[in-house]
């Protein structure tokens, strides 16, 4: 990639014009998508940047009630709602963390009728001294999404 800061400095003109190029391959490779995957697209956009706020701007308590919806009955399969949320956060205009993609993909599956539960989890970091927390999604015991990352963690809690 390129160090933004550095760009911006030396060439103001030239940043804006590598940020436009890279704005204008994004919203290519959307408009070049079939509308099925374009909708899911849109909708995993529009649940993350709820979920982003709830976490934001809500008591902890509260936000992450976000993903836990009755189970619905629209069938979408898991990795159609993984990968959207995966490829929607890479076009958001601010950092998601995986709590953030966590509710998101809880409240989708769950709404296309699977039981998708949210673990939370956190560990303390050797290297950094640091107490550090993680978010993963389970279906049927099996993680379906950050379970590669949630080793070493300990489950503080479930929802729901």
């Amino acid at each position: 990639m390129f160090d933004r800061d550095i760009l911006t400095l030396a060439n103001p003109a030239l940043f804006s014009e590598v940020m436009h190029m890279i704005r204008s391959t994004a919203l290519l490779r959307i408009y070049r998508m079939g509308a099925r995957r374009r909708r899911l697209l849109v909708r995993a956009w529009v649940v993350l940047t709820m979920a982003s706020a709830a976490v934001a701007v809500l008591p902890f308590r509260i936000a992450i009630r976000f993903g836990t919806r009755s189970i619905g009955g629209a069938k979408q399969s898991l990795a159609d709602w993984i990968g959207a949320v995966e490829t929607a956060a890479r076009y958001m205009p601010w950092r998601t963390m995986c709590i953030e993609k966590g509710l998101a993909v809880q409240r989708l599956l769950r709404g296309s009728g699977v039981d998708a539960r949210l673990h939370y989890g956190a560990r303390h970091a050797a290297e950094t001294g640091k107490l550090e927390a993680h978010v993963w999604v389970t279906v049927a015991a099996e993680a379906v999404f950050g379970g590669e990352e949630a080793t070493g963690y300990a489950e503080l809690a479930r929802y729901p």
